[in-house]
């Protein structure tokens, strides 16, 4: 019988990455009929990872007591995420995509292959001049994202495809050098779980500026 479990990798995880991680659960597990009754409620996981997204900016600024709080925030955060971990795995009944739909992570002894889900573009803004910024719904498990766009053409007809680049920050995803007045077409996946990427995003259009 394969032993399935919660990966707690997060809790070593770069600043960014447990955001994402603390982000896709927010996003996965609550309403989800899967996980009736977490041990931490939505408001309280929001409000940690707001307490640390300010702390690591304030850390910006230097200092060893902002070090310290942004250092205390996270272990907070973490302790937060470690209980609903807990909860996701005595509740997913030994089922990949039950644990997977809470937004964490599984270790398995299953050799099966399990493609990320494709992600989802919410959003481009405009940013600077010649820069469009993608949002994406934030992938489980997902290790970073990577991008890639073509500019429309005459008659609607998309030009060879160009490399975005790789992004942690589903949020706030910038594409730089595009050339203002311009169509672009852009294409997201997510990087990681067993088959390494998730399949390309449905594609969205937006004019740089």
């Amino acid at each position: 019988m394969s032993t399935l479990r919660v990966l707690l990798g997060f809790a070593n995880a770069p600043d960014h990455s447990l955001e994402e991680t603390a982000g896709a659960v927010i996003d996965n597990l609550y309403g989800n009929p899967a996980f009736p009754n977490p041990p931490v409620t939505k408001v309280a996981l929001q409000a940690a990872l707001a307490d640390f997204t300010a702390a690591i900016a304030a850390q910006a600024q230097g200092g060893t007591a902002a070090t310290a709080d942004k250092n205390l925030k996270r272990d907070i955060l973490i302790g937060l995420l470690r209980q609903l971990a807990a909860y996701v795995q005595d509740k997913s009944g030994g089922v990949l995509a039950t644990l997977l739909s809470s937004g964490f992570e599984a270790v398995s002894t299953s050799r099966a292959k399990h493609p990320l889900p494709k992600p989802q573009i919410e959003e481009i803004n405009n940013g600077n001049s010649g820069q469009l910024i993608v949002k994406v719904k934030p992938t489980p498990n997902a290790k970073c994202y990577e991008g890639r766009y073509a500019a429309i053409g005459a008659g609607g007809v998309p030009g060879p495809l160009q490399n975005a680049g790789l992004f942690t920050n589903s949020r706030a995803m910038p594409v730089n050098g595009l050339t203002p007045g311009t169509m672009y077409r852009f294409e997201f996946r997510a990087v990681g779980g067993t088959t390494g990427y998730s399949d390309w995003s449905d594609a969205v259009q937006h004019m740089s500026m």
